[in-house]
């Protein structure tokens, strides 16, 4: 396990700053997601920790060891990528040995090592075969082997799932996840995709454009988002925004200088027109089998996503009123900062 810290961490292009300055700290064994959009910099701060970029200015510390300057060997981290990147020609315990053959490790702890990885993940049964023979699941495990065997001091995942079908990444993600529960090891993973970041992080850190737009929890994130880009990126389906103007009711608990709301779908309750904080026109249903979703278009155009009991007798057409609940209305100032409310 290892402690990693970034302090005013930089990386330019030229007069292109794709990360303006990041101060962070991963703590021993701790799961960290960076996530955003692509272009955010997630990706660019990973392979600045890894030492696959060369930081234009700041320190990056493991274990209080100052790494900046060292290439990725001597970091002793272990990166599992978006493509397996195996050796087509190689079996999969080929495959896991590779790094330890060449750092001329004795043969007999190599393969002691390989076999105790192999069976942690499941891969036993899969020694003696070629990439090919296996699942695109599969691979990624043996990915995934191949960099605990090394046995780093953290791992880095960069977006490792994007190639999987849907059913194979929720599979996958269980996997890390019960993973870093029996490693213990400190962890930095890269996504896109905000679901992933909820169910795998001990801590979120939310990026765009280079900067750190909040740091915490999932929940933390979720109930108390720092800003309207962590608001509508955390969550989904997206927390409704509404410009404060749009009531046609008084909202409670809403700041003075709050000149937008927002409201998360699962937080409105459907009444009669006349009762309601605001009244619309259901537009679509969609009726997902758990859940069904009702999206509701305002006077003034605003589309308002509302989740529903899955037997909602909503219908398309229907003039609705939406009432928000007390406490869970969140506020944000003209510069898109979260209020107190």
């Amino acid at each position: 396990m290892a402690v990693i810290e970034l302090t005013s961490v930089r990386k330019s292009f030229g007069a292109l700053d794709i990360i303006p300055g990041v101060d962070l700290k991963i703590e021993h064994g701790e799961f960290v997601v960076f996530v955003g959009p692509s272009g955010s910099g997630k990706s660019t701060l990973l392979r600045l920790v890894a030492g696959l970029e060369e930081a234009t200015g700041g320190t990056i510390a493991i274990d209080g060891r100052d790494v900046t300057t060292l290439g990725p060997a001597e970091r002793e981290l272990a990166m599992v990528f978006q493509s397996y990147a195996l050796y087509p020609h190689k079996t999969v315990r080929a495959n896991m040995s590779f790094a330890l053959e060449v750092a001329k490790v004795p043969r007999d702890e190599i393969r002691q090592q390989v076999d105790k990885v192999a069976a942690l993940l499941q891969l036993t049964n899969l020694l003696e075969r070629k990439p090919r023979e296996l699942s695109g699941g599969q691979r990624q495990r043996v990915a995934i082997g191949r960099a605990i065997v090394r046995e780093p001091v953290a791992f880095m995942f960069d977006e490792p799932l994007s190639n999987l079908d849907a059913a194979l990444r929720i599979e996958m993600r269980l996997e890390i996840a019960k993973l870093h529960r029996r490693l213990g090891a400190t962890m930095i993973y890269v996504t896109h995709d905000q679901t992933e970041a909820m169910t795998l992080a001990d801590r979120i850190v939310v990026l765009d454009k280079g900067v750190i737009q909040q740091t915490g929890s999932p929940l933390q994130l979720y109930e108390r988002p720092a800003n309207l880009f962590v608001a509508q990126f955390i969550g989904s389906p997206k927390m409704n925004i509404l410009n404060t103007g749009a009531a046609a009711a008084p909202l409670p608990d809403v700041p003075n200088a709050a000149t937008h709301i927002g409201i998360r779908p699962e937080d409105i309750s459907v009444c009669d027109p006349r009762e309601g904080h605001l009244a619309g026109r259901i537009d679509v249903v969609e009726r997902l089998g758990s859940d069904t979703f009702a999206y509701v278009t305002l006077a003034d155009g605003t589309l308002v996503t509302v989740r529903a009991p899955r037997d909602s007798a909503a219908t398309v057409g229907q003039q609705i009123g939406l009432r928000f609940q007390e406490g869970r209305i969140h506020a944000f100032d003209a510069n898109g900062a979260g209020l107190a409310s």
